[in-house]
């Protein structure tokens, strides 16, 4: 095997099965950053407009107004505006139907909220699992190929009557190279994996915080007390 032998050479002279191997790898890996950048962006807007809708919700504004002008945008909403939208909707529908039963509009209020926090969180989720998938068993997929091709250079050996390393050795690095693709898949997976999910778990925490504080200044409007 000559020194300067590259990747692509590699991969030509591997079996059909080392190949396929490979390509299924290539293949989770440019999946992988595909929703490695996607989700990036995706998450990072996320944790701005929630960041900007709490200060606005916090300067003061009127609930009121607040929620009739984002009534204007209604399919635009997500995030943080999306279950305020909700729960001030359910608050307001839930206290002119039965005013009455003040523990009734803030429990009803809440689960709307949490609901819709559900939703958004799991689409703010989309494709992440992915990741974990593909840090799990690449490595896997990955030695599966070298195997198969050590034994497919040492069956390649049988009918010769002295077996050298000069003659195994393109075979085994051959091989090889299905081992180091399935690592290279791997781990920018597990590492975006973790990194993403500490972040969706922050979203998912603010969310709630934002949920409970606006749960308590519910309350307090609907036993008449201050209101924010």
């Amino acid at each position: 095997m000559s020194g300067d032998l590259n990747f692509f050479e590699l991969f030509i002279k591997a079996s059909i099965v080392v190949q396929i191997v490979i390509l299924i790898l290539i293949a989770f890996s440019v999946i992988s950053w595909t929703i490695i950048i996607q989700r990036s962006r995706v998450l990072t807007t996320a944790l701005k407009d929630s960041s900007a809708f709490e200060d606005r919700f916090w300067s003061g504004e009127d609930l009121t107004k607040l929620y009739e002008g984002l009534s204007n945008r209604r399919d635009g909403l997500t995030g943080s505006e999306q279950i305020f939208y909700v729960g001030f909707k359910e608050f307001s529908r839930l206290k002119q139907a039965n005013p009455e039963a003040p523990e009734s509009i803030i429990e009803g209020s809440s689960r709307a909220m949490n609901l819709t926090m559900n939703r958004e969180i799991e689409e703010l989720e989309g494709r992440i699992p992915f990741l974990a998938t593909v840090a799990s068993i690449s490595p896997y997929i990955g030695l599966f190929g070298t195997v198969w091709g050590i034994m497919h250079a040492f069956m390649g050996l049988s009918g010769a009557k002295q077996a050298t390393l000069q003659m195994v050795a393109p075979g085994i690095a051959e091989a090889l190279i299905a081992t180091a693709i399935g690592l290279f898949a791997a781990i920018p997976a597990v590492m975006a994996y973790n990194r993403l999910s500490l972040r969706l778990n922050k979203l998912e925490q603010n969310y709630g915080n934002f949920i409970d504080e606006f749960t308590t200044i519910l309350h307090r409007q609907v036993f008449g007390s201050k209101t924010h």
